[in-house]
């Protein structure tokens, strides 16, 4: 669904452990909410918001850069129940390390069905489901997300050609559909723990997740 208009919102000094960014936030307007099912059409909003970090030159060759989604239990708690937390580190210290690049944080937690209902789709893997299905019982789709306002953020900060650091084809495609080139993939692969293979493996074998070390059952 094609924003109306996006905006930045923001523009500040943003000093951080791994180095030095400017964090910009940006909003989104949509003409109506997502309808990712009954639910979140019901309870959706108009504007979406992204948080942008960005880092050094990213004009003078394709910057790296990273979409990552928003997870308070893994981002801020440190969950084992998914990789998001190491994910996010490892794309900040790539980018640290090449000196330039840039983080897009989208607010879709749970893969755009919220935090509420994130935890109500734990609460299903604890009885069995996996992450798909457990979005799928509630009443949502696998993943409710779309990445139509990196592409349009991308092209607001001048930038057209990137280096995505993901495991995950449709953030490829949405880019390449919103008019940003994108010249390599970079996995963001992580060493996997117990406590979150099973996840791994069903992004792997339900929805394209590519990985360079395929997660072998246990069962």
């Amino acid at each position: 669904m094609p924003f109306e208009s996006v905006s930045k919102v923001a523009d500040a000094d943003f000093p951080t452990r791994w180095g030095h960014f400017r964090i910009l936030g940006f909003e989104g307007h949509l003409p109506e909410p997502r309808p990712c099912c009954a639910e979140s059409a019901k309870h959706g909003k108009h504007v979406e918001g992204l948080v942008a970090l960005v880092m050094g030159d990213i004009h003078s060759a394709p910057p790296l850069v990273r979409i990552h989604s928003q997870c308070l239990t893994g981002d801020v708690f440190g969950s084992l129940r998914c990789d998001c937390r190491l994910q996010l580190e490892l794309a900040l210290s790539k980018i640290s390390q090449a000196g330039a690049g840039i983080l897009l944080y989208e607010q879709q937690e749970g893969r755009g069905i919220g935090l509420m209902a994130k935890l109500r789709a734990y609460e299903l893997q604890d009885h069995g489901r996996d992450t798909v299905e457990a979005n799928e019982e509630l009443g949502y789709a696998a993943d409710c997300r779309e990445f139509e306002l990196p592409a349009d953020v991308l092209k607001l900060l001048g930038v057209t050609q990137v280096r995505l650091i993901t495991n995950n084809p449709e953030k490829v495609a949405a880019l390449e559909a919103g008019g940003i080139a994108v010249v390599e993939r970079i996995s963001a692969e992580v060493a996997p723990q117990e406590s979150f293979e099973k996840y791994l493996r069903t992004k792997q074998e339900k929805m394209g997740h590519i990985l360079d070390s395929p997660v072998e059952s246990t069962v």
